[in-house]
């Protein structure tokens, strides 16, 4: 059932996605950009932890899971050291995934081809 759960909410915030991209001329920068900010402000209104609660790896690993990620992660920063904390507790939260996806980005940009958009 955790994986049914995790699917469905995955699916649907790909799905409110899409149907964004489909139907304005936001780029999926701009949509990147909107999900992570939500993560972050749903996660302040105590309202996105229930969703991790509920649909476990399908709430925590989309854009709006970094923001979530990135606002515990400042919450317990900010308990834990005081105001530098705010600017410190995202980061180390996030760390590994930042570093992995810097790592990985240099690997395939190393092993692929470039190719010129026409």
């Amino acid at each position: 059932m955790e994986y049914l759960r995790a699917f469905v909410v995955g699916g649907l915030l790909c799905v409110v996605a899409q149907i964004i991209m489909d139907n304005t001329k936001l780029t999926p920068a701009h949509i990147l950009v909107i999900y992570v900010t939500s993560g972050v402000v749903l996660t302040a209104l105590g309202i996105y932890e229930p969703l991790i609660k509920f649909g476990g790896a399908g709430a925590s690993v989309p854009l709006t899971g970094f923001g979530y990620a990135l606002c515990k992660g400042v919450f317990k920063g900010v308990e834990k050291y005081g105001l530098i904390g705010a600017f410190t507790g995202g980061l180390q939260a996030t760390a590994g995934g930042i570093a992995a996806a810097i790592i990985f980005g240099y690997i395939m940009a190393v092993v692929s081809k470039p190719k010129t958009k026409n």
